[in-house]
């Protein structure tokens, strides 16, 4: 959510967030439960308790990656191995 808070463009045609828009076009399919988690939040919004309830992980990016906490991307690739999805998008 670094994007519609900081281009007044991108926040004229997102304004919930990139994050809210592609959450909502997967909510679209009755048999898709989507939520967002975003950077700010603590944990990135990614606790082992949320990542283990999570079959697919759509992972949108383009600012600050270098934010990303270590231990939550060692999380995150840990659930991978164990079998839930990713999808990466850039």
């Amino acid at each position: 959510n670094i994007h519609e808070r900081t281009n007044e463009v991108v926040a004229s045609i997102y304004p919930e967030g990139m994050h809210t828009t592609i959450a909502n076009a997967l909510k679209a399919d009755p048999g898709i439960s989507a939520s967002t988690a975003t950077l700010e939040q603590p944990e990135h919004g990614l606790p082992e308790s949320r990542l283990a309830e999570t079959d697919v992980l759509v992972w949108w990016g383009h600012k600050d990656h270098g934010a990303v906490a270590d231990e939550v991307v060692e999380r995150v690739a840990r659930r991978v191995w164990e079998g839930m999805g990713l999808i990466v998008l850039h």
